[in-house]
């Protein structure tokens, strides 16, 4: 069929094969990455995995986590609880850390994690502060920090919540705020205080200014979600996506290029209110987080309902916003103490009221001496009348005698 055979093929020049690019198959850590951004988990869930596998290898002498199994897994959670002291969240978050690894990364089922018992994690009460207490905190605070703090409580936002408020999610003609990508990836509505409203807008105009300024610099750029920087190219610059806490300084973004500016860090924030609680003598351990639990609580003294609230806050369960009716009990749950029913009858011993009220307490004093001052300890005898056998009536204790 072919004349000459293979002869005729050997006469042409010889062609170099040409091979496919080599790529390296990516690195463990690098694998979880991609798993955790392919299913739009938040930056701050992929530091917080990343940071638990990589010590969950290190404490097994880095050994690879598909050479391990149970016992390692274990071995790794109980050293966190015995010999780290870690509370049950932390505990927890670092078994969710490995079930991704394993589950969705290595691809491998493990059903021992059915049987495997979660550390517990405690109800605690949230730290409230009083109105008092709140105004004296923001008294404390200066500056742009002041008007940010002001919308913690005011507004009941979570701090990075407010930090990340842009121009076009503050409505001053609605009186409202909308929360962009909160907590769980949702959006919601909550109110914009009035007492607020002049001094923010005069804050907005000063940072509209500062913005038309750096777009003369060639800057004026911000960060977008997702990949709106490629949908839309110059909305970046434009005046609606601007932070309203913008940074004071100008970094350049390595990918793109472009002079931008990142909202208020969060540290500054939260250093600003801790001095404040410092400085205004207030002994609870508060920060950002408590002007949002005094916000709820506050709101439910002044008799808006649950659901409301829940709204506001954007919780999703009501049981979560269930934690701030501690507060319509009045303290210890509404129980009237018997010392105070003592106090307002005036049935309390001979003395005993003005040594309440009057004498001054002196902790951390020596004991007194057994000889020097004998007080007894015992009652000598139960003296009741033929009235104390009447409804609301008590025994009649004897008198003490001084020694």
């Amino acid at each position: 069929m072919f004349e000459g055979g293979l002869a005729q093929f050997e006469s042409f020049p010889c062609v170099a094969e040409e091979r496919a690019p080599y790529f390296p198959a990516p690195r463990l850590l690098d694998r979880v990455r991609i798993a955790i951004r392919t299913r739009h988990l938040r930056p701050r869930t992929e530091e917080a995995y990343v940071f638990w596998i990589r010590r969950f290898i290190l404490f097994h002498r880095k050994r690879h986590p598909a050479d391990m199994s149970a016992p390692e897994v274990t071995a790794f959670l109980s050293s966190l609880a015995v010999d780290g002291h870690v509370a049950a969240s932390t505990q927890n978050q670092a078994l969710c850390a490995l079930l991704f690894l394993y589950r969705h990364v290595l691809g491998t089922e493990l059903p021992w994690l059915d049987d495997l018992v979660r550390a517990k994690r405690p109800a605690r009460l949230p730290v409230v502060l009083t109105c008092e207490e709140v105004a004296a905190v923001l008294q404390h605070v200066h500056g742009v920090k002041s008007l940010a703090a002001a919308l913690l409580y005011g507004s009941g936002l979570r701090l990075l919540e407010c930090l990340r408020l842009r121009v076009k999610d503050v409505d001053f003609a609605r009186n409202e705020i909308i929360v962009r990508a909160g907590k769980g990836d949702r959006d919601r509505r909550t109110m914009l205080p009035v007492a607020l409203k002049d001094a923010l807008e005069r804050y907005v105009e000063t940072v509209r200014r500062q913005h038309q300024r750096d777009l003369v610099a060639d800057a004026g750029w911000v960060a977008l979600p997702h990949a709106l920087d490629r949908k839309y190219p110059n909305a970046g610059r434009e005046w609606g996506w601007q932070w309203v806490f913008p940074a004071t300084r100008i970094y350049v973004d390595a990918e793109s290029g472009q002079r931008r500016r990142h909202h208020l860090h969060e540290s500054v924030l939260q250093r600003a209110v801790r001095e404040a609680v410092l400085r205004a003598g207030i002994p609870k351990h508060a920060g950002c987080h408590t002007f949002r639990h005094s916000f709820a609580t506050h709101l439910l003294e002044d008799g808006y309902d649950i659901r409301t609230i829940q709204e506001l806050l954007g919780h999703r369960d009501v049981r979560t916003t269930m934690v701030y009716t501690h507060v319509l009990n009045r303290g210890g749950r509404g129980v009237t103490s018997p010392v105070d029913r003592l106090l307002a009858t005036g049935r309390l011993l001979p003395g005993s009221s003005r040594a309440l009220g009057r004498d001054r307490l002196r902790p951390n004093s020596a004991p007194v001496p057994r000889g020097s001052r004998t007080i007894p300890r015992k009652i000598q005898g139960l003296q009741t009348s033929t009235s104390s056998t009447q409804a609301g009536t008590r025994p009649q204790f004897p008198r003490r005698e001084r020694q």
